[in-house]
């Protein structure tokens, strides 16, 4: 069985930092693609940033390039979303997700994961 346990979140004052951990079990790490999403109170779900084999091998939203920074330990079957600068509008549950490699694009749709955890409240405070 697969299960991906996110943990890391919490308050945080504007400008601040947190780091998001994902867990993953029951699954190959190394054969599957690692996705970040967010969900904010009334919104969708929407895409974050997303991985690969290496630390080049990277997708991000354009509202989180060069403040959020994701990367993954197979060793140690975990994921991680590095967050900095962050700003209210960062406000959300976070969530991990997985999806095989074997696209030929980058997977920025919800519906395009295969697995998910149960998600992280992130709040940034002004």
């Amino acid at each position: 069985q697969v299960h991906l346990v996110e943990s890391g979140g919490g308050l945080v004052q504007a400008g601040g930092s947190l780091r998001l951990s994902c867990a993953v079990s029951g699954l190959t790490f190394s054969s599957y693609i690692m996705g970040w999403f967010r969900q904010a109170p009334g919104k969708a779900r929407d895409f974050v940033a997303a991985n690969g084999w290496s630390s080049a091998d990277t997708s991000y939203a354009d509202s989180v390039k060069g403040r959020f920074t994701i990367s993954r330990d197979i060793a140690k079957n975990t994921g991680y979303l590095q967050m900095n600068s962050l700003k209210p509008e960062d406000t959300a549950v976070y969530y991990c997700a997985g999806v095989r490699f074997g696209g030929t694009s980058w997977p920025r749709a919800e519906y395009e994961y295969e697995y998910w955890g149960q998600g992280t409240q992130v709040t940034v405070s002004s």
